[in-house]
């Protein structure tokens, strides 16, 4: 096939040539027909050698230039190095193979999930259920993954799809979420219940007076009407108690930069109980010593922190036995420690004394007016003043609370 400036080379010189040959002929009819087959010729040669037009008689249509294939994100070195800065779980899925898997996910699933099954990797009915379906879910749906990867966990998963049949999938941790959430309704339940028993009692007796009307003799008026302001101050306590932690947590990330003096505040804790009408806190021994502890703290909530540890150690040591209050330095800490002599806690309690409401005797408790958060108080404001609370106890023994806080300037 000659290009178009070779086939009009050729036909003029099939021209030319057939000129000559018509010249030499003598200009007769031979001569014409070889000027006529010349021409045709030529012009046979310049029609082959122009470009075909679009939609040509032969019936061929002009072909389209191939689509590029769509890039890969999940390939990308960029997505790569964004996924592992993700502190949360992500997996890049072709299909049903993972492609990539960040660095939480490795750590949470194992390195031997890329280029494996998702849905091995996966290992829980619901993910393995809308992974098996064509296009996944909703990419605004989230699937709940309860008791993933281990028993009394929460993840959830939600997908994202992409080009193709490629997709991302998010993993979420909502264990600790859900364990608040469980705290928070139990805690209303639980404060509900401690204050409808007092409530109910004072209604109780309230109700058999107005019954009993002047029919009743004085003792029995004396002894109901006692009863009754016994479950009214329980009453008012247990609500005292739970502002006090409410006011706690609301501060809790706030450190306190008030110097304090921790001894003056349990030698005027230890005053205030000493000067009740009570026995027992005539049997508090102090040993603070002469020299000043000073801390960072609220005063009014170290002095709150001291009295529940010593009042819990007055109620539950033995009667006529001490009760042991001491200020120990500790390097850069003061530590304050309370020991009482009384029937100490199995070991299988100590990790749970500062819940909330967790009471080791309930029947015993409620006897010596416990509210259940004298601990959880304790706890909350020794964090808060960034203090370590240490619990030790010994059956038959006596138990030993103390909590050492960071002196001001250590």
């Amino acid at each position: 096939m000659f290009d178009r400036l070779s086939s009009l080379i050729v036909a003029l010189t099939l021209i030319a040539v057939a000129a000559i040959l018509a010249a030499l002929a003598g200009g007769d009819a031979l001569g014409i027909a070889i000027l006529a087959v010349a021409g045709a010729g030529a012009a046979f040669i310049v029609h082959a050698a122009a470009p075909d037009p679009p939609g040509d008689p032969r019936g061929e249509a002009p072909s389209a230039p191939a689509e590029a294939p769509m890039p890969s994100l999940l390939r990308h070195p960029d997505f790569a190095r964004w996924a592992d800065q993700e502190k949360e779980p992500l997996i890049g899925c072709d299909g049903t193979v993972v492609t990539i898997a960040n660095d939480a996910a490795i750590r949470l699933l194992g390195r031997h999930i890329v280029g494996g099954d998702v849905r091995t990797a996966i290992r829980h009915p619901a993910a393995t259920e809308w992974l098996s379906r064509d296009g996944g879910p909703a990419e605004a749906e989230t699937i709940a993954l309860p008791d993933f990867p281990r028993p009394g966990q929460r993840w959830t998963m939600r997908i994202a799809a992409l080009s193709g049949a490629e997709r991302i999938i998010f993993l979420t941790d909502r264990s600790a979420i859900d364990a608040a959430d469980r705290m928070r309704s139990d805690f209303v339940a639980n404060a509900s219940h401690e204050l409808r028993t007092p409530l109910a009692a004072i209604l109780g007796y309230v109700e058999t007076l107005q019954d009993m009307a002047g029919e009743a003799d004085a003792d029995t008026r004396h002894r109901f009407l006692a009863i009754i302001e016994r479950e009214a101050r329980r009453m008012q306590q247990l609500v005292i108690d739970l502002l006090s932690i409410s006011r706690v947590e609301a501060d809790r990330f706030r450190r306190p930069t008030t110097p304090v003096d921790l001894a003056a505040v349990v030698t005027a804790t230890i005053a205030q109980l000493q000067e009740s009408e009570e026995a027992r806190p005539r049997d508090i021994v102090a040993r603070l010593g002469d020299a000043p502890a000073p801390v960072l703290g609220d005063e009014a909530q170290l002095g709150q922190l001291a009295h529940n540890i010593i009042s819990n150690a007055l109620k539950y040591g033995r009667a006529g036995t001490p009760v042991t209050v001491e200020l120990l330095r500790e390097g850069a800490r003061v530590r304050l420690s309370v020991r009482d002599e009384g029937d100490g806690i199995a070991p299988d309690h100590l990790p749970r004394l500062t819940e909330r409401f967790y009471r080791v005797d309930e029947a015993r408790s409620r006897s010596v007016g416990g509210t259940g958060l004298g601990l959880a108080i304790v706890k909350h404001i020794g964090e808060r003043h960034q203090g370590q609370l240490d619990i030790e106890s010994e059956v038959g023994k006596g138990t030993r609370v103390s909590v050492a806080f960071p002196l001001a300037g250590g």
